[in-house]
């Protein structure tokens, strides 16, 4: 059988949990559309995640607060169009969760219906366990998500590092492991000290995905914007740019201007 008909094998929370069992690392980015998560999907990328950095980078909202459940979904029913391997997680947007565990599981099953995702990702700690637990126990997987948590920025007043402190730390270590005995299947890990989060992989029995975390984690995720070079505003030194899409893209509409302007464009070749 060519490897063109071949079945393409689907990643699962289960390829994760086996992934980090063997040592092997996790690759994860977010997506907001088709054609990235398709792009994504076949450079066989293991996780895509629909960020609610969408309020941010595709909205141009200061905060991810300002999205929408509503405004989730559509990305997601976008995302899930394009990844036929990566397992896709979507994020439940600031106050879809918060209140209660029965709301959050509504908006659970409202992003796994209308979108068809394969889980979800929550901010917090003990504090929406019995949430996780609601969720997980109607069969929906959830992804955690410690440290530097975006929804809670108000409280924070800032994005520096988080968990410096030696309170701060023990809380978030106590957190992960009361979302591991919730039922996540793993947990983000994001702006912490390195050797804290090396501590909390090592504890855990399920993943870790680091962003701004250190290399011990078992995986890693980046906003796409950041990696690709597209934000040029956004200079964090956890961000890796694999390439300078911001100046690329000036360039190619700049050059189509002018081309356009000369008469150039289109050319007869390019004419019916």
């Amino acid at each position: 059988m060519s490897s063109a008909t071949q079945e393409i094998k689907r990643v699962t929370t289960n390829t994760l949990q086996k992934m980090k069992s063997s040592g092997e690392k996790i690759s994860m980015l977010t997506a907001y559309d088709f054609s990235f998560a398709k792009i994504f999907d076949e450079a066989g990328l293991d996780v895509i995640l629909i960020g609610d950095s969408a309020s941010n980078v595709m909205a141009g909202h200061e905060t991810t607060l300002p999205i929408t459940l509503d405004q989730m979904i559509y990305h997601a029913q976008s995302v899930i169009r394009g990844a036929k391997r990566a397992l896709v997680v979507a994020d439940l947007p600031f106050g879809s969760y918060q209140s209660n565990e029965e709301i959050a599981l509504a908006s659970a099953i409202r992003m796994m219906k209308e979108a068809g995702v394969h889980a979800l990702k929550l901010e917090g700690g003990v504090e929406i366990c019995d949430s996780v637990k609601k969720i997980v126990s109607a069969g929906i997987p959830v992804m955690g998500h410690l440290g530097l948590t975006p929804q809670s920025i108000y409280k924070f007043g800032t994005y520096t590092v988080r968990a410096k402190a030696e309170t701060e730390a023990e809380k978030l270590k106590s957190d992960a492991l009361a979302l591991q005995d919730a039922g996540a299947f793993a947990v983000v890990l994001e702006k912490i000290p390195a050797a804290l989060a090396k501590e909390v992989s090592q504890s855990l029995h399920i993943p870790t995905i680091g962003i701004g975390a250190g290399n011990d984690c078992d995986g890693q995720v980046l906003v796409m914007h950041d990696m690709l070079g597209i934000n040029n505003e956004f200079n964090p030194r956890f961000v890796r740019k694999y390439l300078n899409l911001h100046e690329q893209i000036i360039g190619a509409a700049r050059q189509y201007i002018d081309d356009v302007k000369s008469g150039d464009f289109p050319s007869e070749k390019e004419s019916y």
